[in-house]
Protein backbone atom coordinates (compact mmCIF):
# COMPACT_ATOMS: atom_id res chain seq x y z
CA UNK A 1 0.00 0.00 0.00
CA UNK A 2 1.62 3.35 -0.91
CA UNK A 3 1.22 6.46 1.66
CA UNK A 4 -1.53 8.19 -1.12
CA UNK A 5 -3.76 4.80 -0.11
CA UNK A 6 -3.28 5.00 3.52
CA UNK A 7 -3.92 8.91 3.09
CA UNK A 8 -7.16 8.23 1.30
CA UNK A 9 -8.07 5.21 3.86
CA UNK A 10 -7.91 7.97 6.68
CA UNK A 11 -9.85 11.08 5.06
CA UNK A 12 -12.60 8.06 4.04
CA UNK A 13 -12.83 6.46 7.77
CA UNK A 14 -12.35 9.70 9.61
CA UNK A 15 -9.24 8.03 11.66
CA UNK A 16 -5.60 7.49 11.72
CA UNK A 17 -6.02 4.78 14.77
CA UNK A 18 -3.67 2.11 14.20
CA UNK A 19 -4.52 -1.51 16.99
CA UNK A 20 -1.82 -3.13 17.81
CA UNK A 21 -2.25 -6.80 18.39
CA UNK A 22 0.03 -7.78 21.16
CA UNK A 23 -1.94 -11.11 21.79
CA UNK A 24 -0.60 -12.06 25.13
CA UNK A 25 -1.72 -15.62 25.93
CA UNK A 26 -1.87 -15.38 29.95
CA UNK A 27 -4.21 -11.69 29.10
CA UNK A 28 -6.53 -12.60 26.81
CA UNK A 29 -10.72 -14.35 28.43
CA UNK A 30 -9.18 -17.79 29.38
CA UNK A 31 -12.43 -19.54 27.45
CA UNK A 32 -10.43 -18.96 24.30
CA UNK A 33 -7.67 -21.26 25.54
CA UNK A 34 -9.64 -24.25 24.88
CA UNK A 35 -9.62 -23.18 20.79
CA UNK A 36 -7.57 -24.94 18.33
CA UNK A 37 -5.82 -21.14 17.75
CA UNK A 38 -6.85 -18.93 20.19
CA UNK A 39 -4.10 -16.09 19.28
CA UNK A 40 -6.36 -16.59 15.67
CA UNK A 41 -9.74 -16.65 17.42
CA UNK A 42 -8.78 -13.57 19.41
CA UNK A 43 -7.45 -11.81 17.11
CA UNK A 44 -9.96 -12.12 14.45
CA UNK A 45 -12.40 -11.35 17.09
CA UNK A 46 -10.72 -7.91 17.70
CA UNK A 47 -10.42 -7.20 14.35
CA UNK A 48 -13.84 -8.01 13.21
CA UNK A 49 -15.13 -5.46 15.96
CA UNK A 50 -12.70 -2.54 15.25
CA UNK A 51 -11.90 -2.44 11.95
CA UNK A 52 -14.48 0.11 11.24
CA UNK A 53 -12.50 2.57 13.42
CA UNK A 54 -8.87 1.91 12.37
CA UNK A 55 -7.08 1.92 9.20
CA UNK A 56 -3.94 -0.05 10.72
CA UNK A 57 -2.70 -2.99 12.62
CA UNK A 58 0.51 -3.59 14.61
CA UNK A 59 0.94 -7.06 15.54
CA UNK A 60 4.10 -7.03 17.95
CA UNK A 61 6.33 -9.70 16.53
CA UNK A 62 7.56 -10.92 20.15
CA UNK A 63 3.98 -12.15 21.55
CA UNK A 64 4.25 -14.27 18.75
CA UNK A 65 7.65 -15.66 18.38
CA UNK A 66 7.01 -16.29 22.37
CA UNK A 67 4.86 -19.34 21.28
CA UNK A 68 7.03 -20.82 18.89
CA UNK A 69 5.56 -22.52 15.17
CA UNK A 70 2.21 -22.04 16.71
CA UNK A 71 2.74 -18.52 17.20
CA UNK A 72 3.90 -17.72 13.58
CA UNK A 73 1.27 -19.81 12.26
CA UNK A 74 -1.34 -17.90 14.27
CA UNK A 75 0.40 -14.79 12.92
CA UNK A 76 0.40 -15.83 9.12
CA UNK A 77 -3.51 -16.52 8.91
CA UNK A 78 -3.88 -13.06 10.66
CA UNK A 79 -2.34 -11.47 8.24
CA UNK A 80 -4.30 -13.65 5.40
CA UNK A 81 -7.59 -13.11 6.77
CA UNK A 82 -6.88 -9.01 7.07
CA UNK A 83 -6.08 -9.31 3.43
CA UNK A 84 -8.92 -11.65 2.80
CA UNK A 85 -11.47 -9.50 4.53
CA UNK A 86 -10.63 -6.13 4.84
CA UNK A 87 -7.56 -5.19 2.02
CA UNK A 88 -7.85 -1.56 2.68
CA UNK A 89 -6.37 -1.70 6.28
CA UNK A 90 -2.50 -1.14 6.22
CA UNK A 91 -0.40 -4.09 8.14
CA UNK A 92 2.79 -2.79 10.45
CA UNK A 93 5.03 -6.02 11.54
CA UNK A 94 6.18 -4.30 14.79
CA UNK A 95 9.56 -6.50 14.44
CA UNK A 96 12.13 -3.91 15.47
CA UNK A 97 15.02 -5.39 13.36
CA UNK A 98 18.07 -4.44 11.80
CA UNK A 99 21.46 -6.22 11.16
CA UNK A 100 23.87 -5.79 8.22
CA UNK A 101 23.40 -6.73 4.36
CA UNK A 102 22.31 -9.85 3.33
CA UNK A 103 20.28 -10.48 7.36
CA UNK A 104 18.52 -7.24 6.85
CA UNK A 105 17.18 -8.38 3.62
CA UNK A 106 16.49 -12.12 4.69
CA UNK A 107 14.10 -10.11 7.49
CA UNK A 108 12.37 -7.96 5.01
CA UNK A 109 12.00 -10.72 2.60
CA UNK A 110 10.35 -12.52 5.69
CA UNK A 111 7.85 -9.91 6.58
CA UNK A 112 7.50 -8.37 3.39
CA UNK A 113 7.51 -11.53 0.83
CA UNK A 114 6.23 -14.37 2.66
CA UNK A 115 3.75 -12.47 5.53
CA UNK A 116 2.98 -9.72 3.21
CA UNK A 117 2.72 -6.78 6.00
CA UNK A 118 3.04 -3.24 4.27
CA UNK A 119 5.49 -2.24 6.63
CA UNK A 120 8.66 -3.54 9.43
CA UNK A 121 9.86 -0.99 12.30
CA UNK A 122 13.70 -1.28 12.10
CA UNK A 123 16.37 -0.28 14.48
CA UNK A 124 18.75 2.27 13.17
CA UNK A 125 21.57 1.81 15.46
CA UNK A 126 23.93 0.15 12.71
CA UNK A 127 23.25 2.83 10.00
CA UNK A 128 22.80 2.79 6.51
CA UNK A 129 23.52 -0.86 5.05
CA UNK A 130 20.90 -1.95 7.88
CA UNK A 131 18.34 0.04 6.60
CA UNK A 132 18.56 0.19 2.93
CA UNK A 133 17.87 -3.40 2.19
CA UNK A 134 14.11 -3.05 3.61
CA UNK A 135 13.67 0.31 1.39
CA UNK A 136 14.28 -1.70 -1.76
CA UNK A 137 10.86 -3.34 -1.73
CA UNK A 138 8.11 -1.34 -3.83
CA UNK A 139 5.20 -0.07 -2.55
CA UNK A 140 6.33 -1.28 1.54
CA UNK A 141 7.61 0.97 3.87
CA UNK A 142 10.32 0.91 6.93
CA UNK A 143 9.30 2.62 10.28
CA UNK A 144 12.19 3.99 11.76
CA UNK A 145 12.62 4.47 15.61
CA UNK A 146 13.52 7.57 15.85
CA UNK A 147 12.51 8.86 19.18
CA UNK A 148 10.10 5.94 21.02
CA UNK A 149 8.09 6.31 24.23
CA UNK A 150 9.76 4.53 26.94
CA UNK A 151 11.26 5.70 29.82
CA UNK A 152 15.06 4.32 28.52
CA UNK A 153 14.99 6.68 25.34
CA UNK A 154 16.32 9.30 27.72
CA UNK A 155 19.96 7.15 27.59
CA UNK A 156 20.40 7.67 24.02
CA UNK A 157 18.03 9.21 22.03
CA UNK A 158 18.24 12.79 23.27
CA UNK A 159 21.61 12.92 23.98
CA UNK A 160 23.64 15.91 22.06
CA UNK A 161 26.14 14.52 19.69
CA UNK A 162 27.45 17.67 17.91
CA UNK A 163 25.26 20.27 18.46
CA UNK A 164 21.80 18.23 17.97
CA UNK A 165 20.50 15.19 19.88
CA UNK A 166 21.03 12.34 18.08
CA UNK A 167 17.33 11.17 17.35
CA UNK A 168 17.99 14.45 15.23
CA UNK A 169 20.52 13.01 13.71
CA UNK A 170 19.36 9.50 13.20
CA UNK A 171 16.31 11.36 11.07
CA UNK A 172 18.61 14.01 9.26
CA UNK A 173 20.91 11.42 8.15
CA UNK A 174 18.29 8.91 7.02
CA UNK A 175 16.93 11.45 4.37
CA UNK A 176 19.62 10.93 2.54
CA UNK A 177 19.85 6.91 1.90
CA UNK A 178 18.56 5.01 -0.83
CA UNK A 179 14.66 5.26 -1.03
CA UNK A 180 14.15 7.23 1.57
CA UNK A 181 10.77 8.34 0.38
CA UNK A 182 9.50 4.74 1.74
CA UNK A 183 10.66 5.87 5.21
CA UNK A 184 8.55 6.46 8.07
CA UNK A 185 9.47 7.17 11.96
CA UNK A 186 8.36 5.91 15.32
CA UNK A 187 7.66 9.41 17.18
CA UNK A 188 6.10 8.10 21.14
CA UNK A 189 3.12 10.10 22.12
CA UNK A 190 4.31 10.47 25.19
CA UNK A 191 7.22 13.06 23.78
CA UNK A 192 4.87 14.72 21.84
CA UNK A 193 6.20 18.08 22.70
CA UNK A 194 9.45 16.93 20.95
CA UNK A 195 7.39 16.40 17.28
CA UNK A 196 7.07 20.11 16.27
CA UNK A 197 11.19 20.04 16.08
CA UNK A 198 10.54 16.43 14.02
CA UNK A 199 8.70 18.31 11.54
CA UNK A 200 10.73 20.71 10.86
CA UNK A 201 13.14 18.03 9.88
CA UNK A 202 10.85 15.24 7.93
CA UNK A 203 7.66 17.71 7.28
CA UNK A 204 5.45 15.07 5.80
CA UNK A 205 6.62 11.62 6.23
CA UNK A 206 4.28 9.70 8.05
CA UNK A 207 4.95 8.94 12.09
CA UNK A 208 3.69 6.35 13.83
CA UNK A 209 2.93 7.66 17.91
CA UNK A 210 2.49 4.79 19.87
CA UNK A 211 2.01 5.27 23.83
CA UNK A 212 -1.64 6.94 23.40
CA UNK A 213 -3.29 5.31 25.88
CA UNK A 214 -2.28 2.73 28.64
CA UNK A 215 1.39 4.64 28.27
CA UNK A 216 -0.82 7.82 29.04
CA UNK A 217 -0.08 10.09 26.20
CA UNK A 218 -2.38 13.05 24.68
CA UNK A 219 -4.08 12.59 21.46
CA UNK A 220 -4.75 16.47 21.65
CA UNK A 221 -0.64 17.23 22.36
CA UNK A 222 0.38 14.78 19.05
CA UNK A 223 -2.27 16.18 16.61
CA UNK A 224 -1.32 19.79 17.59
CA UNK A 225 2.43 19.39 16.79
CA UNK A 226 2.48 16.19 14.72
CA UNK A 227 -0.18 16.57 12.22
CA UNK A 228 -0.10 17.53 8.69
CA UNK A 229 -2.37 19.22 5.86
CA UNK A 230 -2.47 15.05 4.50
CA UNK A 231 -2.43 14.05 8.48
CA UNK A 232 0.67 12.26 7.90
CA UNK A 233 0.22 10.17 11.33
CA UNK A 234 -0.28 6.82 12.66
CA UNK A 235 -1.96 6.73 16.21
CA UNK A 236 -1.39 3.48 17.85
CA UNK A 237 -3.45 1.88 20.77
CA UNK A 238 -2.99 -1.58 22.19
CA UNK A 239 -3.36 -2.23 25.58
CA UNK A 240 -5.95 -0.58 26.39
CA UNK A 241 -8.60 -1.42 23.08
CA UNK A 242 -7.77 -4.92 22.99
CA UNK A 243 -7.40 -6.12 27.06
CA UNK A 244 -10.53 -3.60 27.60
CA UNK A 245 -12.67 -6.39 29.33
CA UNK A 246 -11.55 -10.32 29.55
CA UNK A 247 -15.71 -11.07 29.33
CA UNK A 248 -17.25 -13.23 26.70
CA UNK A 249 -18.02 -10.05 24.93
CA UNK A 250 -14.06 -8.65 25.52
CA UNK A 251 -14.20 -7.74 21.09
CA UNK A 252 -17.58 -5.49 21.53
CA UNK A 253 -16.13 -3.83 24.50
CA UNK A 254 -12.42 -3.34 22.56
CA UNK A 255 -14.53 -1.70 19.54
CA UNK A 256 -16.65 0.57 21.73
CA UNK A 257 -12.97 1.97 22.65
CA UNK A 258 -11.74 2.03 19.32
CA UNK A 259 -14.60 3.92 18.53
CA UNK A 260 -14.12 6.09 21.33
CA UNK A 261 -10.51 7.00 19.55
CA UNK A 262 -11.92 7.33 16.00
CA UNK A 263 -14.78 9.78 17.16
CA UNK A 264 -11.80 11.74 18.82
CA UNK A 265 -9.93 11.52 15.47
CA UNK A 266 -12.54 12.81 13.21
CA UNK A 267 -12.92 16.07 15.41
CA UNK A 268 -8.75 16.50 15.16
CA UNK A 269 -9.52 15.79 11.53
CA UNK A 270 -12.38 18.70 10.92
CA UNK A 271 -9.46 20.98 12.23
CA UNK A 272 -7.37 20.75 9.23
Amino acid sequence: MTSQELTQQIFKKKSFLCVGLDTDLDRIPTYLLSEKDPVFSFNKAIIDATHKYCVAYKPNIAFYEAIGVDGWKALKKTIEYLHSEYPEIYTIADAKRGDIGNTSRMYAKAFFDDLGFDSVTVAPYMGKDSVEPFLEFINKHTILLALTSNEGAYDFQTLKTGDEELYKKVIRTSKSWNNSENLMYVVGATKAEYLADIRKIIPENFLLVPGVGAQGGSLEEVCKYGITRNVGLLVNSSRKIIYASDSSNFAEIAGAKAEALQIQMAEELEKL
